[in-house]
């Protein structure tokens, strides 16, 4: 009877334990949640991320919460010659990363741990320059010179950052093939369809070597062409519908942004 006694005293004790540790956690996330960037902060991001300045004021404060959180959350690591991770620098990457949840779940990143800085350009495992990385493993690899070219010019469709985080939803469970987790059975029939019929398209103009809105770079395989099409929808959002309507949509939906409203 003793023993029994105990060891249910011992389960509760963990139970409460457990109980009081996740509640902390979800009060700690919520503050951090609720927190704003100040006026400094605010110009200072908008100056290296041209697209913060531009979103309505709704987009905006709950983006600013989840940077807090995101960065709070997050491992940012210095690498090449960084000596240290600024809280600015951490601001301008997290604002990129969040625009693609601002509307969804930081949940969407559970799987991310760890941001490695370069200044520039890197070398990976073959030698091969590149400008960031995105592993299934939890971390995102970006030079800090490309996050400020992509952040500073809002015309051109290219932001490594939004390409690299765009890669992270994508391999979120585990695929990594152009399609990111979804809610139902027919939100992925509806985007194999979309998606592969715009993938299609796009790979057929770039056969024929004709002009197209979306970087050719697209065309390696349906996982870049998401993460392409991503940097495009953000960034040259008009254009994008013009030519892409149904692709446009199913962004629209997934990310729960209209673009054409603040470009």
């Amino acid at each position: 009877m003793i023993e029994t006694i105990t060891l249910g005293s011992v389960a509760v004790l963990i139970f409460l334990a457990v109980f009081l540790l996740e509640s902390s956690k979800k009060k700690r996330q919520q503050e951090l949640l609720n927190q704003r960037l100040n006026d400094e902060e605010r110009k200072e991001l908008s100056a290296d991320f041209k697209i913060f300045a531009k979103l309505p004021i709704e987009i905006r404060d709950r983006l600013e919460g989840q940077i807090h959180l995101f960065i709070d959350s997050k491992s940012f690591e210095p690498c090449g010659g960084i000596e240290e991770v600024t809280l600015h620098m951490q601001r301008v990457i997290a604002a990129q990363a969040c625009l693609l949840v601002v509307n969804r779940s930081l949940s969407a990143y559970k799987s991310l741990r760890n941001i490695l800085i370069y200044p520039n350009a890197f070398g990976d495992d073959s030698g091969t320059v590149r400008l960031g990385e995105s592993w299934n493993s939890g971390t995102v690899i970006l030079s800090w010179e490309s996050v400020l070219s992509g952040g500073r010019n809002t015309k051109d469709g290219h932001d490594v950052s939004i390409h690299e985080f765009t890669h992270q939803l994508d391999q979120a469970n585990d695929a990594g093939v152009g399609l990111p987790y979804l809610e139902s059975t027919d939100a992925y029939r509806e985007w194999s369809n979309v998606f592969s019929t715009a993938f299609e398209k796009f790979c057929n103009k770039l056969n024929k070597s004709q002009k197209t809105v979306i970087d050719s770079y697209g065309g390696t395989n349906p996982a870049e062409f998401f993460a392409v099409v991503t940097e495009t929808f953000i960034e040259k959002p008009k254009q994008l519908k013009a030519r892409y309507p149904e692709l446009y949509d199913l962004l629209k939906k997934y990310y729960g942004l209209d673009p054409i409203e603040w470009n």
